[in-house]
């Protein structure tokens, strides 16, 4: 039936229906966690619902598009999507046009709006990934065809992306690489050589940053210094032990007011879980997890090996930034100041995971 449906409608519901539930639970954890800061701010409590809004529309109509347009035709694309990439990272570090937040230039200016380029980059190194090593096949086991190439492309954006800097953007790119590489066919014994080259080098930028490194040591014993370093995941901490099995209701957070920053974004699914419990909780991570065994589905029912790696690929990144973030807020892993997908605040993030999605329902169209 499942099946009937979903080539009488065009849509395959195991990727559809969850997106569409997750941005509308979005919006309602965007406005609950944003209105008093917004009011504060700026004076006008809708502000970032207005905005987050625009960003859904325009991501709706995006995943529509997507859906309808064959995916093969992003290989005709696949270097001029690789440069683009490179040059609006490159961007970032022109005066003027690069936006600074938080001691971090990861954002260009467009007029009132703003365009985060890591994540353009992220959609372009999964069209090249599956791209190449669809066309190599069995050369992946070979380092310097298989391996070498991708490890020089993917490393480039990561080094663009860590002198932003954005740590937490780079690992999450590091990690997808790695996972692609070994469903590609590249030894494992390469992949380990590459761990272990790349541990140091993480440990170098963890040490050497003070804030990273405060991190860390929060993420360690956050309660060594609770007005502090431990102050921020302390408070999330208290936002989930709150919200019980039910929550205390929507809107009726503590935690957003003022002692979460930027609540909206980062710490959504904290809030979430303060007003909605461990039900609203349960329910994201369901829906997630539908989503991403939807996109492994449709990966292993393509009808060709492009296609197959392109869904695999565009899943694991919302899989990994989902999984991240929530371990992030549940205090599992250190602070990486990474968005939950479809469901935080922001714009960049919002179009290229939708877009993302309609891509996955045009591979599944095709199956």
């Amino acid at each position: 039936m499942a099946e009937k449906a979903k080539t009488d409608s065009g849509y395959d519901f195991m990727i559809l229906i969850p997106a569409i539930l997750l941005i509308s639970l979005g919006l309602i954890v965007v406005y609950s966690a944003s209105s008093n800061l917004a009011e504060h701010r700026l004076g006008d409590s809708y502000f970032y619902l207005k905005r987050q809004s625009i960003f859904c529309v325009m991501g709706i109509g995006l995943m529509l598009l997507t859906r309808y347009i064959p995916c093969t035709l992003y290989l005709k694309a696949v270097y001029p999507l690789l440069l683009i990439s490179a040059c609006l990272l490159a961007l970032l570090y022109v005066p003027g046009l690069g936006r600074k937040v938080g001691g971090a230039c990861r954002w260009l200016g467009l007029g009132s709006f703003s365009f985060q380029p890591s994540e353009f980059a992220k959609f372009s190194l999964t069209v090249y990934m599956a791209y190449s090593m669809s066309k190599k096949g069995k050369l992946m086991g070979s380092f310097s065809k298989g391996l070498f190439p991708h490890l020089l492309i993917a490393g480039t954006f990561v080094i663009l992306i860590v002198l932003q800097p954005d740590l937490g953007t780079a690992v999450i790119i590091t990690a997808w690489t790695l996972m692609l590489l070994f469903v590609g066919g590249v030894r494992v014994l390469h992949l380990l050589a590459i761990l272990l080259l790349t541990a140091p080098v993480f440990i170098y930028l963890v040490w050497h940053a003070d804030y990273r490194l405060k991190r860390w040591l929060a993420f360690i014993n956050p309660w060594d210094d609770p007005q502090g370093i431990g102050f921020q995941i302390i408070h999330s901490f208290l936002a989930f032990g709150s919200g019980g099995l039910f929550g205390a209701g929507l809107g009726n957070s503590k935690q957003k007011l003022f002692y979460l920053p930027e609540p909206h974004t980062d710490f959504a699914l904290s809030i979430m879980g303060e007003e909605l419990g461990l039900m609203g909780v349960a329910t994201v991570i369901l829906l997630f997890g539908i989503l991403i065994t939807g996109g492994i589905r449709v990966a292993l029912k393509a009808r060709d090996l492009y296609s197959a790696y392109l869904a695999l690929g565009l899943t694991c990144f919302i899989g990994l930034q989902a999984l991240v973030n929530m371990g992030v807020v549940m205090g599992l892993l250190p602070t990486k100041g990474l968005t939950l997908p479809l469901i935080s605040y922001g714009g960049s993030s919002l179009l290229i995971t939708l877009i993302s999605v309609g891509v996955l329902l045009n591979i599944s169209s095709r199956s």
